[in-house]
Parts: structure tokens; C-alpha cells; sequence
């Protein structure tokens, strides 16, 4: 996943990574809410999810300490990284107003 990943957060669009786990109930939530954003925007963005548990190297490279936790990158730089469940109104208002 590593070459790929990296390919991918390189994109000239916003990409949007959800670091979860399977065992997490507030990823549960935020899931629908990233699936919203991203049928919203369509193109505009890209929306991946990173399972911390199976991706433990990536999910250390960029210090993922709770989940969700979701940060965007565009052209291979950080953005925005925050924990916690956040909002379809807060996703749309950081993609469109920050980047």
C-alpha cells in the first residue's frame, strides 16, 4: 500500500485519508458522512480510507494516535489532520474554504 498511497496523496486534488479500524464506532459514523462529501464533490476530491490495524507503517509515518482521525492532503502535502468525527458542513467548508 505504501507506493500506492504515496501516489495517491500526491494528487493535484484534495485527498482526503480516514485512518479507522473495524473495531472503532465514531469511524462507523464518520464513514456515511465521508461517502456524502465525496458524492457532493465528486472529482473535486478523492476520499480514501487507511485501516490503521493492516497499515500500521503508514498509520506511524504520520503519528495516528485515535481514530478516525482525518487528514487531506494535496500535492503531497499535509493540509489538515484532525481527530475525531467531524461533520459533512465541516469537511465541505475546509475543502472549499482552505485549499
Amino acid at each position: 500500500m505504501k507506493g500506492n498511497f504515496d501516489s495517491i496523496i500526491n494528487e493535484n486534488r484534495p485527498v482526503i485519508v480516514d485512518f479507522h479500524a473495524l473495531w472503532c464506532g465514531p469511524c462507523k459514523v464518520q464513514s456515511p458522512i465521508l461517502k456524502q462529501v465525496a458524492d457532493e464533490l465528486g472529482e473535486r476530491v478523492k476520499v480514501i480510507k487507511i485501516d490503521v490495524d493492516q497499515n500500521p507503517v503508514i498509520a506511524s509515518r504520520y503519528q495516528i494516535q485515535s481514530v478516525p482521525t482525518l487528514m487531506i492532503f494535496k500535492n503531497g502535502q499535509i493540509k489538515y489532520k484532525q481527530a475525531g468525527v467531524h461533520t459533512k458542513d465541516q469537511l465541505k467548508n475546509i475543502l472549499l474554504n482552505n485549499l
